[in-house]
């Protein structure tokens, strides 16, 4: 068989592979396991709202065709003027559901299959987050910015904040570019429950599959929110050209290692003329 016929085959039969074990993992995963990681941060049920409705009930205010479409499709419903999502995307402040990484009809019909026997319950397991509603101290603020900056590390192996995001307290070379400036996330929140609710699982698609199984832990997500709060009132939210500051670096580091190189390089040459010259001069004499 012809070797590009064979890798081709080799190919085709990887990606088969892959696909198969990731539709696996999807099967695999629970309709609870499924809410917790794509509504949890967003809503509860039972617990009021967060930054979306509280879903207890929720079949009852819209019926199940509707709310299959939605889950499907938020961005196309809300795009065809229909009303009560016009009043959702009111309610929180403008804030448009984003979409859910390969949701599927059976996905939607398992997670409202989900939502109505939780909402039969005296209390759901969904009502919201378990992080302690104490009064926030220096420590806890101390604890947050360890925990962002990496110095004390995530109990459950997840990578740092620092390394995609960046806080004003921290200076301009300090903190990734990946995500945004977190400096004043704590007012784009407004309050504790709702930035610990979205702490809990952050439901982006670069921070959903790293946290999925490195999940960060009460008492961190506390800390963040006292590091967060404290910043939002004390720093300024860096607004430098942070790129800029790169490319300036690095055209001052070329600029400087170019001056070097031809200060070795010439007085290379010129040692290398002068031979050159005395030895015709003495062939002249």
């Amino acid at each position: 068989m012809p070797r590009t016929r064979r890798t081709t085959r080799c190919c085709a039969l990887l990606a088969a592979l892959f696909l198969a074990v990731a539709a696996g993992r999807v099967a695999a995963q629970t309709p609870a396991d499924d809410f917790k990681q794509s509504c949890s941060s967003c809503h509860t049920i039972g617990g009021g709202p967060l930054t979306g409705p509280d879903l207890k009930n929720v079949a009852k205010r819209k019926d199940r065709a509707w709310l299959r479409r939605f889950i499907l499709d938020p961005a196309g419903v809300l795009a065809s003027g229909d009303p009560y999502a016009k009043e959702l995307l009111a309610a929180a402040g403008g804030v448009q559901m984003p979409p859910v990484a390969g949701m599927t009809g059976d996905r939607a019909d398992a997670l409202l299959d989900l939502i109505e026997a939780e909402s039969a319950k005296e209390r759901s397991k969904f009502a919201g987050s378990t992080v302690s509603d104490r009064p926030l101290t220096d420590d806890d603020v101390e604890h947050g910015r360890a925990v962002f900056l990496g110095t004390t590390r995530l109990e459950n192996g997840g990578p740092s904040c620092v390394s995609c995001h960046a806080m004003g307290d921290i200076g301009w070379l300090g903190g990734g570019r990946l995500g945004p400036d977190l400096t004043k996330v704590f007012e784009r929140y407004k309050d504790r429950r709702r930035l610990a609710a979205w702490l809990t699982a952050p439901a982006t698609e670069t921070m959903l599959p790293t946290f999925k199984d490195h999940p960060i832990s009460d008492d961190e997500i506390l800390g963040l929110v006292a590091y967060f709060r404290h910043a939002a009132a004390e720093s300024e939210e860096d607004t430098a050209p942070r790129a800029l500051v790169f490319i300036l670096l690095g055209l001052a580091g070329t600029m400087g290692a170019l001056v070097a190189f031809n200060n070795v390089w010439s007085g290379r040459f010129r040692s290398v003329r002068k031979a050159l010259v005395e030895n015709v001069r003495k062939g002249g004499a």
